[in-house]
């Protein structure tokens, strides 16, 4: 998920608009679960980094569990929209997978940090909220496995598994989201180059 930028602190003391607060506190919110996890983080270290009181936490946001879901909601939406229009825009199956694989891991290695939070918080949320974030995961799931079909009909890819393959190749990109350090010297965009490559070489012999 791409949060939009903080808000810049307003030097005439008016109060930031209800979108810029809930914005930045998504933005604390993702600074705090990453710094401390999920448990450690209070309401008033989130609102602390935001710039606002305890208080301000509930004008937007229901509870604390409340501000994981909604990170977690709005990162797979992003994705799932992602690969859609990579699927849709594409002149093959082949040229599909390839943007979808690509995307998918340059998005993972971009926003790691969120993307970390998403994965391994993920049974911190409510069992109404993980149905909610793991309907997403499905239709993210079905727009591969409906390239990979497409991709078996028109005799590019050999795969015996569709579902399994799917979930193969998705397994990989979101993978790069544990061992990614923006120290390394491989860009998010190299990386997305190579795992478009590596996904095709799954599917093809």
């Amino acid at each position: 998920m791409s949060i939009p930028a903080r808000a810049d602190g307003r030097p005439d003391g008016r109060a930031a608009a209800p979108a810029d607060a809930a914005v930045r506190l998504m933005e604390a919110a993702a600074d705090a679960f990453a710094a401390k996890g999920f448990h450690a983080t209070t309401t008033r270290d989130i609102a602390s980094r935001a710039g606002l009181s305890p208080a301000g936490v509930y004008v937007h946001f229901a509870s604390k569990e409340d501000l994981l879901f909604q990170l977690s909601r709005e990162g797979h939406e992003a994705a799932r929209a992602m690969l859609v229009d990579a699927a849709r825009t594409a002149g093959s199956p082949t040229g599909a997978l390839r943007a979808i694989m690509r995307q998918f891991a340059q998005w993972h290695a971009e926003h790691f940090r969120v993307a970390r939070i998403v994965q391994y918080e993920f049974s911190n949320l409510t069992p109404e909220h993980r149905e909610a974030v793991l309907g997403l995961r499905k239709d993210i799931d079905r727009v591969v496995q409906d390239v990979l079909r497409d991709g078996v009909r028109s005799g590019e890819f050999e795969v015996e598994d569709v579902p399994e393959t799917a979930l193969a190749l998705l397994s990989m990109a979101v993978d790069v989201a544990r061992w990614y350090d923006p120290e390394i010297k491989r860009t998010p965009a190299a990386i997305g180059a190579t795992y478009g490559e590596l996904g095709l070489r799954l599917v093809t012999r």
